[in-house]
């Protein structure tokens, strides 16, 4: 088995048990998640840019993906951080808390109804 098949594999399996798992998770982390829907807000952009942390994105890059301006990612940022929802690398986002499929969607259903 060649090591690109393994990993994918592996990304596979792991898929799997967060999915199993998503119940035990959401209770863990139920008060964070609920700080992370307080900051957002009922702000699009917001929750756009904040679906971007993952690390892999500069805020610049972010900006431009989700269409937030610089101020208002910088303020986000501040705000998340003050509530230990990010890492402490403010060029490359992240947030601190697994998400599980679905949870932007969600959020955008409960702050639009």
């Amino acid at each position: 088995m060649k090591i690109e098949e393994q990993t994918e594999l592996l990304r596979k399996i792991l898929e799997m048990l967060t999915l199993i798992a998503e119940p035990q998770i959401a209770q863990r982390d139920q008060t964070l998640r609920a700080a992370l829907s307080e900051v957002v807000g009922k702000g699009r952009l917001k929750a756009r840019a904040a679906a971007l942390m993952d690390g892999t994105r500069a805020q610049s890059v972010i900006c431009r993906e989700s269409g937030i301006d610089a101020g208002a990612l910088s303020r986000l940022t501040k705000a998340l951080r003050e509530k230990c929802l990010i890492g402490s690398d403010d060029k490359l986002p992240t947030l601190a808390i697994p998400l599980p499929p679905g949870f932007w969607t969600e959020l955008e259903k409960q702050n639009a109804g």
